[in-house]
This record gives C-alpha cells, sequence and structure tokens, in this order.
C-alpha cells in the first residue's frame, strides 16, 4: 500500500508538469464566441431595437406635446402671480393712503386711538405705517405701530422707528414722487422669528408714506405647486420668497446674469428656457427653484463640491409698482418627468423581457453550447499534450454521439501517449518535428539499476508467479521518479531498455545554450540521487520483494544527430552519434570506479563552475584511441549558485560514498569485460 501511494503521487506530479509544460501554448486557441452567446446576442438585438424605437418614438411625441403645455402653463402661473402680487401692493397702499386721512381726522376729532386699533385689526398684515408731512420749516413724522402683530411673533415693537430712522433716504425719495418697494425682513428677524416682512415707500400730499407688511400670504402662493414664483424689487432684492430663508438673508440677484437680462430687456412680459452653472453644496438643501440655485451660488459660506448645469423655463412680468418683477420657474426636468417616468418604466419592461428571452435561450443553448465547449476544451487539452481526458455524454443527441466518440479516441490517445514520448508526439502532431534529421549539441544521459538481474530473481523467490506484477509495479515506482526529475528540467526521455533510461537535452527542447542543457542534464541527475535517498530510506537489502534501488549515470555532451528514425509504420525520436556511445559506456564505469554519476571532460568544461567534481582515473573506451578524462559529480557548488548548503550534504568522493553506502573500490583490481572490451582502466 506504501508503495502504491507513493507510485500514485509520482504519477500525478509527472501530469501536474506535462500540464504546465503546455499551457502556455493551448492559451492560444480559445473559443471566442459560443453559441449561446450568438443566439442571445441576436435576440437581444431584435429585442433592443423593437421596444427601443417605440419608446423612442412615443416618447419623442409626447415630449413635444409637454413643452408646449409647460410653457402656457409656466406663463399662465406667472400672469396670475404678478396680478395678485399688484393686487397686494396697491392694496396696501391705498389703504396707507386712506388711513392718514382717516388719521388726520381722527386727530382733529379726538378718536385717533380707536380708528388706529380697528385699521390694524381689520388689516393684521400690516404692522406699521409712517408719514412724514408738512414743509421743510414744519416737518412732522407720524408712526403707528400694530402691537399685536409685533407681539403674537415675538419681535420687539421697538425696532419700528429703527427701521424708520435707517430709511431716511428713502422716505426723501418718495416725497420725491418715487414708489421703493425694499426687504425689511433682515431687521426684524434678528430673533429666532421667521417673519418676512416687505416695506413700500410712496409720495402723499406734502409728504410720503411708508407702509410696513407681511409678505407670508405671497410667499404661501408662490411656492404652491411644481411652479414657484418670486417678487424682486428694482435693485435685484428678494422680498417675497417661498423660502424664507432667502427672504431673512437679504439675497440680492443683481449680478446674475439672467436678472441683467430680465431689467434690461424692453419686453414687459416674457418667456424663455434658460441654463444656469448650478454649485452643489453640502450644508444647503436641494430646492427645485431657480433661486434656490442661485442664492446657493453667491452665498459665500457654502462649501462648494460640483457644478452642473441645469435647464428651467423661465416667465417674468414686470409690474407698475416700483420696478418690482415676478419671476415663474419650473425645472425643465419636472415637466417631462412623467413622460420621463413612462420611458422608465417602458426601459424596464424592455429589460425585464430582455432578462425573460436570455434566460429561456440560455437553458435552450445550454444543451448545445455546454457540450461543445467541453469538447472544444477538450481538444485544447489534447493539443497540448494532455490525453488523459474524461468526457461523459449527457444526451441521446448527435452531440451526444459525438461526445463519446470522442471521449473513446481521449483513451486512446491516453493509451499511445504512454508507449511514446509526449513532448516529441505533441511536437509532431503540430509539425514542429518534421522527418529527417538535424545536427544538435546535446546532452545525453544513460542511467540503469545496479544489480536489477539478481533483484528480480529475488523478487521470483518471494512472489512466484506474482513476480511478474510486482517487480513491473517496483521498477514503474523507480521509472515514474526519473521521469518526473527529466521532464522537470525540460529533458526528453527518449526509450526505456529494460531498467535503463536514455534521455538527452537540447535537443527537441533546449534550455536556449549547450551549457544551460549541460546543467540541466546534472542538475537532473542530481535529482534522481535525491529522490532515490527517499525512496530507499525505509528500504532494507534483504526485503526481496521491495528492496532499495542503487543507480549508475553517465552523461556526455557533443554534436549528434536527433531525428524520426525509422519506417512509414514505426518511427521513433532519437539521437544517434559516438557521443550517444560514449555516454552509455560511461554510466557503466560508475560501478567500478565506486561512483553514481559520472560525467566525460566535454560536459565537464560546460558546468564545471556550478558543481562539485573529482576528477578520476583516465579510461580507454571500445572505439577511441586516447583515453577519455571523467568525473564524479559530487553536488551542487553552492558558492557559485549563491545558496546555501545543507551540512548533511556531500563535499567529496569519500563523503558522498559514505552518503550513498557505496564501499571504496581497488582500482587495480577492477573486473574487466575481457570479452567486449568495453574498458580498460589507466591510461596505458
Amino acid at each position: 500500500m506504501r508503495n502504491s501511494a507513493k507510485f500514485g503521487e509520482m504519477r500525478s506530479l509527472v501530469t501536474v508538469s506535462n500540464s504546465n509544460k503546455f499551457k502556455e501554448r493551448r492559451s492560444g486557441s480559445t473559443i471566442r464566441f459560443s453559441i449561446g452567446t450568438k443566439l442571445i446576442t441576436i435576440i437581444s438585438i431584435i429585442v433592443l431595437v423593437s421596444l427601443g424605437s417605440i419608446t423612442a418614438l412615443v416618447s419623442w411625441l409626447v415630449h413635444g406635446d409637454l413643452k408646449v403645455s409647460a410653457e402656457e402653463n409656466n406663463f399662465e402661473a406667472n400672469r396670475r402671480a404678478s396680478a395678485e402680487t399688484e393686487q397686494i401692493l396697491e392694496k396696501m397702499r391705498l389703504l396707507s393712503l386712506a388711513f392718514s386721512r382717516t388719521a388726520v381726522l381722527a386727530e382733529h376729532g379726538g378718536t385717533l386711538r380707536e380708528e388706529t386699533d380697528y385699521f390694524f385689526s381689520q388689516n393684521p398684515q400690516i404692522a406699521a405705517l409712517f408719514y412724514t408731512a408738512g414743509g421743510a420749516s414744519a416737518r412732522k413724522d407720524k408712526v403707528f405701530v400694530n402691537e399685536r402683530f409685533f407681539l403674537t411673533r415675538g419681535i420687539d415693537a421697538t425696532l419700528a422707528d429703527t427701521f424708520r430712522d435707517n430709511t431716511v433716504k428713502m422716505r426723501e425719495n418718495a416725497e420725491m414722487g418715487q414708489t421703493i418697494l425694499v426687504n425689511a425682513s433682515p431687521l426684524f428677524n434678528k430673533t429666532q422669528s421667521s417673519t418676512s416682512l416687505a416695506a413700500m415707500f410712496f409720495p402723499i400730499q406734502e409728504g410720503s408714506g411708508c407702509v410696513l407688511f407681511s409678505t407670508e400670504n405671497l410667499n404661501e402662493s408662490f411656492g404652491m405647486g411644481v411652479n414657484t414664483s418670486y417678487l424682486i424689487n428694482a435693485d435685484g432684492e428678494i422680498i417675497a420668497d417661498s423660502d424664507i430663508e432667502r427672504v431673512k438673508t437679504q439675497v440680492n440677484l443683481s449680478e446674475q446674469e439672467i436678472i441683467k437680462q430680465i431689467f434690461n430687456s424692453p419686453d414687459r412680459s416674457k418667456q424663455m428656457l434658460a441654463e444656469f452653472d448650478v454649485q452643489l453644496t453640502q450644508n444647503i438643501p436641494s430646492s427645485s427653484s431657480l433661486f434656490s440655485y442661485l442664492w446657493e451660488k453667491i452665498n459665500k459660506n457654502n462649501k462648494q463640491k460640483e457644478i452642473k448645469k441645469v435647464r428651467r423655463y423661465l416667465a417674468y412680468t414686470r409690474l407698475g409698482t416700483a420696478g418690482s418683477v415676478v419671476i415663474t420657474t419650473i425645472e425643465y426636468d419636472k415637466v417631462f418627468e412623467g413622460i420621463n417616468a413612462t420611458t422608465r418604466r417602458n426601459l424596464y419592461l424592455t429589460a425585464a423581457i430582455l432578462s425573460l428571452s436570455i434566460m429561456c435561450i440560455w437553458f435552450f443553448a445550454k444543451s448545445i453550447s455546454v457540450p461543445l465547449k467541453t469538447l472544444a476544451a477538450a481538444a485544447h487539452t489534447i493539443e497540448g499534450g494532455v490525453f488523459d481526458v474524461e468526457l461523459h455524454s449527457a444526451g441521446n443527441d448527435e452531440i451526444g454521439v459525438l461526445t463519446s466518440s470522442f471521449g473513446k479516441m481521449c483513451a486512446a490517445l491516453n493509451i499511445f501517449g504512454k508507449f511514446t514520448n509526449r513532448d516529441i508526439a505533441v511536437q509532431a502532431m503540430r509539425g514542429e518535428i518534421k522527418p529527417g534529421g538535424l545536427s544538435k549539441h546535446a546532452t545525453i544521459f544513460f542511467s540503469d539499476i545496479r544489480g536489477f538481474t539478481e533483484k528480480s530473481e529475488n523478487f521470483v523467490k518471494a512472489f512466484g508467479s506474482e513476480a511478474s506484477d510486482r517487480i513491473v509495479f517496483w521498477l514503474n515506482e523507480y521509472l515514474s521518479s526519473m521521469v518526473y526529475c527529466v521532464e522537470r528540467t525540460n529533458g526528453i526521455i527518449d526509450k526505456f531498455i529494460g531498467d535503463a533510461v536514455m534521455a538527452h537535452w537540447g535537443t527537441a527542447t533546449t534550455a536556449g545554450s549547450p551549457q544551460g542543457d549541460a546543467f540541466n542534464c546534472v542538475k537532473s541527475a542530481l535529482m534522481m540521487r535525491n529522490m532515490l535517498k527517499k525512496m530507499n530510506k525505509n528500504r532494507k537489502e534483504e526485503n526481496m520483494g521491495d528492496p532499495p534501488i542503487h543507480i549508475g549515470c553517465g552523461i556526455n555532451t557533443g554534436i549528434v544527430t536527433a531525428g524520426q528514425i525509422g519506417s512509414d509504420l514505426r518511427m521513433e525520436y532519437t539521437v544517434i552519434g559516438d557521443p550517444v556511445n560514449l555516454a552509455s559506456r560511461v554510466e557503466s564505469l560508475n560501478k567500478p570506479l565506486g561512483t553514481d554519476i559520472l560525467i566525460t571532460e566535454n560536459t565537464w568544461n560546460l558546468v564545471r563552475k556550478y558543481f562539485i567534481t573529482e576528477e578520476m582515473p583516465p579510461v580507454t573506451v571500445k572505439g577511441k584511441e586516447k583515453p577519455i578524462r571523467l568525473f564524479a559529480v559530487i553536488n551542487f557548488n553552492f558558492t557559485a549558485l549563491n545558496k546555501t548548503p545543507n551540512a548533511s550534504e556531500p563535499r567529496n568522493l569519500a563523503e558522498l560514498r559514505k552518503y550513498l553506502g557505496i564501499k571504496p573500490p581497488d582500482i587495480s583490481k577492477a573486473n574487466v569485460n575481457a570479452e567486449e572490451l568495453k574498458y580498460k582502466i589507466g591510461g596505458k
């Protein structure tokens, strides 16, 4: 069970390595538009064009009607507000004139107090009356204050005298025939009162009069409905407004461009569509009125946040009293709020229908697009060299039959991939490897298991008829580890020769230079050593059913011929040449020399600064006239690689033999194979 788990783990690592290797290649071929996406796109376009065109047509037609209606209603609202305002102003003036005569008569008759109280009880919106009569030598001022007005609103009545003292200039102008309308609210709202007051100065016989009255009724009427009206005097001051704060703070709009246009216009009344730059603020509540925004714009205490364009229908009427103007506005967006709401509902309906259509199409297309996408993904996976793909048919239609057939093909390819080199098969399938040979500067690797024949016989002794399965499983576990080391270093497994492994670097794939390929080959051999060290940790020599594995590795670098060799019916990608034969012979020298990894001088010249090596006695190999130099690979040169070595790792040949459990050989008594004469020890 332990060996089975380890073998499964190694196979998983090899699969992950292959998958990562071809992931970049597969990423270039993907499905851009699935069938479901195309169906959804077509239906969406149809729904959007049909419902969208109807919605746009209806909105356009109704929009024109609403525009005409809004202009008429706004102009009519301004006309009514102007008439009401002029009526109130004229009423205040006439009442004041009438009272001035009554007051004179009552004063002579001794009933002035009673007449004043009666007048204020009948006109509670009047706060005070001021009269100045007589020539320059006999000027007389009269003040009549509505005590109840000030008392009920919590205002100090003595402020009426203060107001009279502050308006001497206006009274003088009124004596000269002018009628003046001013905002008196700031003076009388120094307390918590929220009363809005206006004062109108007008000429009387041999003097002037002034009426101080409340504009509360005007404020209320101006703020009713979606239309909002405002009364400003000839100086641009707001006299009456639905927002009492703008009246109390004595806002003056004379510097605003739209107000200048109104005062300079020769038209008594007019309507226009105006656009304003509005500064939105944090500390002032939003209002739908024009002057709400204008007041926010000129109020220096506000913190400006952003500016946006606001359009409004504006109608104005210039009154015949005191040069005042009544302005009525309605927000452009509110005019079309109804049609906009209808348009939004139509858009919501369109979105709902579109969503429902998409859901229906999605469920319908899922039975087609999902299997096809699965097949396409499987095809890309196979193209990347991973043949172990499982597919399950979800129906009995044509796509189900195609999926079943594709699954059988994947199973066949997966089996085929195990009988050949996967990397080479994928490159040949893509046309990257052509028939014929190419010269390559490659590094060749050979390895085999020490005492494999003896170990095989022990399996037979231990398991009898089951020995074949056991030894294949034991061998496959070992080979899986070796394959993993080769593929992790970008090498190519050429073939398995019984227990022997042949691999090469710099042929079908390369690190970019012979030095890099040689480095990867030696690195792979060291990985194999460490892998076997871990595998043999719990194995014992006397265990015939699971003996430890010791290998010898031979490495050589040179110019070889690489290509597809064979016939039209059977071929394989391999390398041939003298460097290949030399690597094979070098591998067999590990046992008599007491080493596990031997490299030739050709390889050593390329990688000597990256590894700790120890030169062995020169060896004359069959087919070579001169002895060859061989080097035992001890370990990485961690100093050259800027890495910290492990204290337990070998640093010389003696430590390596102790680390691997290899007895130091007596080279003088080496058993040379006299029949094949593959090698001899020494230089002579």
